[in-house]
């Protein structure tokens, strides 16, 4: 228990960490930031249930006023900007991609890349998408399109997070909890 708390503080960590690489503001309103990469790492490096709890600190420490979010904001403002769908997007992303890695056979980096694809790519943009949609009063399609120039770099960003999940695994089997039995729960 006190291993996987530790752990999910460290990844709500990382992601914040990553917030400090400069953002790219595009007219969209929303900015690639590295902080989805950040998001992807959690599900499969942590799983599915840690990386999701691990982004819910995260968002939690940013709703309460953190400026954690890529250029510095935090509070519940970023709840009425563009970013909503993304922001609200990113735990399930996480879930996602950790539940794809727990479960795919195949090997961990595959199965990493995999499973950060559908959850950091797939999920979160779907979400984005349809919250950049209501915020900007814009159909679906429209804010599609707003959202086209995201895809290279998550695409970028999934491998990594498949690299980077394979790297650790090597080198920290113990450290790469997505693929190990979940602790016992408590009474």
């Amino acid at each position: 228990m006190e291993r996987s708390l530790t752990h999910i503080a460290l990844f709500a960590a990382l992601i914040a960490v990553l917030g400090v690489v400069p953002k790219i503001d595009l007219a969209s309103g929303v900015p690639i930031t590295a902080q989805s990469l950040g998001v992807m790492l959690c599900g499969t490096v942590l799983g599915a249930r840690r990386g999701a709890l691990a982004v819910g600190l995260f968002l939690v420490l940013t709703l309460a006023g953190l400026p954690l979010l890529a250029g510095g904001r935090g509070g519940l403002g970023v709840l009425a900007a563009p970013t909503v769908g993304y922001i609200i997007g990113f735990p399930v992303a996480a879930f996602v991609a950790g539940w794809v890695t727990q479960s795919a056979r195949a090997p961990i980096g595959v199965a990493a890349a995999l499973g950060a694809a559908l959850g950091g790519i797939v999920v979160l943009n779907a979400m984005g998408v349809f919250g950049m949609s209501v915020m900007l009063d814009k159909t679906l399609g429209e804010a599609a399109l707003l959202a086209a120039p995201y895809l290279v770099g998550d695409s970028i960003k999934a491998v990594l997070a498949g690299l980077v999940t394979q790297a650790i695994a090597r080198a920290r089997p113990d450290a790469l909890l997505s693929r190990q039995a979940p602790e016992p729960r408590g009474r």
